[in-house]
């Protein structure tokens, strides 16, 4: 998501990385940001001692987001694709938009009072989401995941307030790009097969729904199609 603002070439240029994690999952978390300002870098961590991957993830970029003093141009950088994806793609604002619906069946979303928060800081400042691979050599992302960790192992960590254990429906399917994944709840991404059918096979599957964070797939009737 980026801000349209006609002044943006006069905010201040900033460089945000951000990370987030929990161990297990739910469970103690913390998050990490280390904000760059021309020479001048800043280091940021937290935790909470029951939460999740996700909401660490969001929070991060938030006290990000926060830590800056005055309107400012934003790069920032994630390696997840929870937030990246739910962002960039437009489906925070359209949740939003659908009173925190995520579809017709009216499944509400995930951690919404994070993502209210998130969109506030946002109407402040000029902010680009750029993902990142994670653990693959960026100081800066290794350094955050450093933070992230140090912080979730802090014996007094506070309570997250937000955060409460929604438990998995076992009627509730993954039919539609967007819907939280059922084991990591990172919202999954539409995919075509690429596999040549089998001899003998009588059926493929048109597409199928992919997790871009744990890798979980999930087969849908919808997409089954019948070899004549």
């Amino acid at each position: 998501m980026k801000s349209a603002n006609p002044a943006e070439n006069e905010l201040k240029q900033v460089t945000i990385y951000t990370d987030g994690g929990c161990e297990p999952n739910p469970g103690p978390g913390g998050f990490g940001v280390v904000s760059i300002h021309g020479k001048r870098l800043k280091e940021l961590s937290g935790g909470f001692r029951l939460t999740t991957n996700n909401r660490m993830e969001i929070y991060a970029a938030i006290a990000g987001l926060k830590s800056l003093k005055e309107p400012c141009s934003v790069k920032l950088y994630s390696d997840s694709r929870y937030l990246v994806d739910a962002v960039t793609k437009g489906w925070v604002k359209k949740w939003k938009g659908n009173g925190w619906q995520r579809n017709k069946q009216q499944e509400m979303a995930v951690n919404i009072d994070l993502w209210e928060e998130l969109l506030k800081e946002c109407e402040k400042h000029s902010v680009e989401f750029i993902w990142v691979k994670g653990h693959a050599g960026n100081k800066y992302n290794e350094r955050c995941d450093e933070l992230s960790s140090l912080a979730r192992a802090n014996p007094d960590l506070t309570e997250d307030e937000g955060y409460s254990e929604r438990p998995k429906q076992p009627d509730e399917r993954v039919t539609k790009e967007g819907q939280p994944c059922r084991k990591c709840e990172t919202p999954v991404v539409r995919k075509i097969p690429t596999a040549k059918r089998k001899p003998g096979q009588n059926y493929y599957f048109e597409y199928y729904f992919m997790c871009p964070a744990c890798r979980t797939i999930y087969f849908v009737e919808e997409a089954k199609r019948f070899i004549k």
